[in-house]
């Protein structure tokens, strides 16, 4: 057995709450230049037509938009918005993660055997209540992440400025802007990320492939990983598009999908794909690997305090 050992005691609703939120925002400490990267990349040629697009292209390749910007901004513009990334991170993913399971007996009404159904409908429902919960967050995230520090003014000083101008100028509603393509994005990605990696992990128990440990935990989140960003990668594009938009743009997500097809071609739904995929691929690792380690951690100091001395 590698990592803490399972206990015989489930994991309860708070644990699961509080340790997805806290193995997210690991999670997000160690990929965040990825995102940022990924961010970058989806927005480039923004208004431009394929051509235009192409000759200005500033970033190439993960890797080469990662050197750019910390030759030309400094190396903490890689975790431009990594403050509302933290808040949002452990606001939306001790929802659409801790929840889940939940959510999950919820519609199975508590029968331990899951079907496909009742997986993909708990991912649906704890992924749009986690948009609902978190979207302020992912708006400011976004725009910091857009914003280059070098050639003019930077949008935003601070986390905190960055709430403020989205109110004051935009309203209250910028600051649920892309609200739509988010719920779109992360009904998809839930399900995707976490029905994949409860099928594929329980598949590799069931054949004793693996015991329920790190190298069964690591191999079922890669391959949620790499589903997860085939599938939601054009809603993510779009949504990092809309959200970074300026006011009057586009509007709304459906215009903006519509513009980046005509003006970009359909090659645009899949810009910043291989950063998306290192980013989701590490990220989900990182997080279900950390996830379950900290339940049982959690239900092990649980159990041990409440053991009679």
């Amino acid at each position: 057995m590698v990592g803490f050992k399972a206990t015989d005691v489930p994991p309860t609703a708070t644990v699961k709450f509080l340790g997805a939120g806290t193995a997210a925002c690991i999670a997000d400490l160690i990929t965040f230049p990825l995102d940022t990267a990924k961010v970058r990349l989806q927005i480039q040629g923004e208004g431009k037509g394929p051509v235009r697009a192409m000759a200005s292209t500033q970033y190439r390749g993960v890797l080469g938009t990662i050197l750019t910007m910390v030759r030309t901004e400094g190396p903490c513009s890689l975790y431009n918005g990594l403050v509302a990334g933290l808040q949002r991170q452990m606001s939306f993913a001790s929802v659409r993660i801790g929840l889940y399971d939940s959510v999950k007996q919820f519609y199975t009404k508590g029968s331990e055997h899951a079907g496909i159904g009742s997986r993909l409908l708990a991912g649906s429902t704890t992924g749009a209540l986690a948009v609902a919960v978190a979207q302020p967050t992912d708006v400011v995230k976004v725009r910091f992440q857009a914003q280059a520090r070098a050639g003019g003014g930077r949008r935003y000083q601070s986390t905190v400025d960055a709430y403020k101008t989205i109110a004051r100028e935009e309203g209250f509603r910028g600051l649920w802007k892309g609200t739509s393509p988010n719920v779109a994005r992360n009904a998809i990605v839930n399900c995707t990320e976490l029905v994949t990696y409860d099928l594929i992990k329980d598949a590799l128990l069931k054949a004793n492939l693996m015991t329920d440990d790190l190298p069964c935990h690591f191999t079922s989140a890669f391959g949620a990983g790499f589903c997860t960003t085939v599938i939601a990668s054009p809603v993510d594009v779009v949504k990092t598009r809309y959200m970074n938009s300026a006011l009057g743009q586009y509007s709304s997500a459906g215009h903006c999908a519509l513009t980046m097809l005509q003006k970009e071609g359909p090659r645009a739904f899949y810009k910043g794909f291989m950063p998306s995929f290192l980013r989701l691929g590490s990220w989900n690792v990182v997080m279900f690997v950390t996830y379950e380690q900290l339940k049982r951690a959690l239900m092990a100091a649980c159990t041990s305090r409440e053991a009679p001395l």
